[in-house]
């Protein structure tokens, strides 16, 4: 993600301000429509996708660092077919049930708020956005949780990668690790994470931090960034009330 962060196109230069409060108000938009509002929800997929074209992210690389979450977005709603019998509408002599509708509605949802918040990740690195958190005055205490847990997670994720090494080394031939070590081996992992941790933000007081970002490098808010912000808003709520799918249905049929 740093990587992808540190690219180069039209959407990494922008303002993390701007970026910032035009995804949080995609989702905002994208979290109002109506459960059964599958024809209306369609078209906002259209801003990720232009996105992903404009800074060169690669979709497939969306898929492939979310794939342990994505089923678990798409399980929200499995269970409404079996409790949202009402019939919406016929597709010849097939009923199609509200549940199936609004199950469609929250995955396409899920989806589509996690490829913005993706974006908004792959596209500003960790320091920036958090710098544009503190100026919209988000308090310091949520900044500073939501900067060392994306700071931990590695480096849990770098403890565990060693000692599963070491475990290996020690059992050679044998498939994952036995179920008599997994309660010492989480263990040890947690031990382990918590004192590289301390030593992570002890490193951070010693350079000077104080729960500000005064060293993240961006520019000033400039009237580019107003532009985007205000483009980006009124093409979601252009979107949010025209209904585009209908139209283009019934221009189809004439």
């Amino acid at each position: 993600m740093d990587e992808l962060a540190n690219g180069s196109s039209p959407i990494h230069t922008l303002h993390p301000s701007a970026k910032l409060i035009t995804t949080v108000t995609y989702i905002l938009v994208m979290l109002s429509f109506d459960k059964y509002d599958l024809s209306g929800l369609v078209p906002m997929v259209l801003w990720p996708i232009l996105l992903f074209q404009i800074s060169g992210i690669e979709v497939k690389a969306f898929f492939y660092k979310l794939r342990m979450v994505l089923p678990l977005v798409m399980a929200v709603g499995l269970f409404n077919p079996f409790f949202d019998k009402t019939i919406l509408l016929q597709l010849g002599r097939l009923p199609v049930f509200g549940g199936v509708i609004s199950m469609l509605t929250l995955m396409l949802k899920g989806v589509f708020c996690l490829m913005a918040s993706f974006l908004l990740m792959a596209a500003t690195p960790i320091d920036s956005l958090c710098a544009a958190l503190r100026k919209l005055h988000v308090p310091k205490l949520m900044v500073t949780l939501f900067l060392l847990t994306y700071r931990y997670v590695g480096v849990m994720t770098e403890e565990l990668a060693a000692m599963t090494d070491a475990y290996h080394l020690r059992a050679p031939g044998q498939k994952g690790i036995h179920i008599s070590a997994w309660g010492s081996f989480l263990g040890q992992l947690l031990l382990r994470s918590m004192d590289r941790a301390q030593e992570l933000y002890s490193s951070m007081m010693l350079r000077g931090y104080r729960q500000e970002f005064y060293y993240a490098d961006f520019q000033a808010f400039r009237r580019s960034d107003a532009l985007y912000v205000l483009a980006c808003s009124t093409a979601f709520f252009f979107l949010r009330t025209v209904r585009i799918a209908e139209l283009l249905g019934s221009t189809i049929v004439r």
